[in-house]
């Protein structure tokens, strides 16, 4: 398993990873299976969405800060409920097949990290599960 470091610098962000996961999936003996990205925080997500359009995860940040707003009424004593919800909502991890040795994402998929209580420096950890044939 390998561990990505991620330094977010917003309340609520997505930052994209697609690169770095690229990185490692390159580095792999084996050319066929999948990669599993994970998030081992309780405010901090990921997933896979356009990469093209910057607009698009603003729209969806703004939207989730909309749906989920930093609020005192939540119960949790470290008042960052918001941040738990909006990380449940992204998930804590994503799952892509590898074929010869590449990701295999569509045309404008990207994979994000999606903070919820920053800034912080999150891990996001990717293990590797090789294909039958390797």
């Amino acid at each position: 398993m390998e561990k990505l470091s991620v330094k977010t610098t917003a309340h609520c962000q997505m930052v994209d990873v697609t690169e770095d996961v690229r990185e490692l999936v390159a580095s792999c003996p084996w050319r066929q299976g999948a990669v599993v990205i994970f998030s081992p925080h309780t405010t901090c997500g990921v997933t896979i969405n356009e990469g093209a359009d910057p607009d698009v995860c603003r729209d969806m940040t703004g939207w989730f800060s909309r749906l989920v707003p930093r609020s005192q009424e939540f119960r949790h004593a470290e008042g960052n409920s918001d941040a738990h919800i909006k990380a449940s909502l992204f998930g804590s991890s994503v799952t892509i097949p590898v074929e010869d040795g590449e990701l295999c994402l569509g045309t404008w998929q990207s994979i994000y990290a999606c903070e919820g209580d920053g800034p912080r420096v999150r891990q996001l950890w990717v293990q590797f599960l090789p294909g039958l044939d390797n």
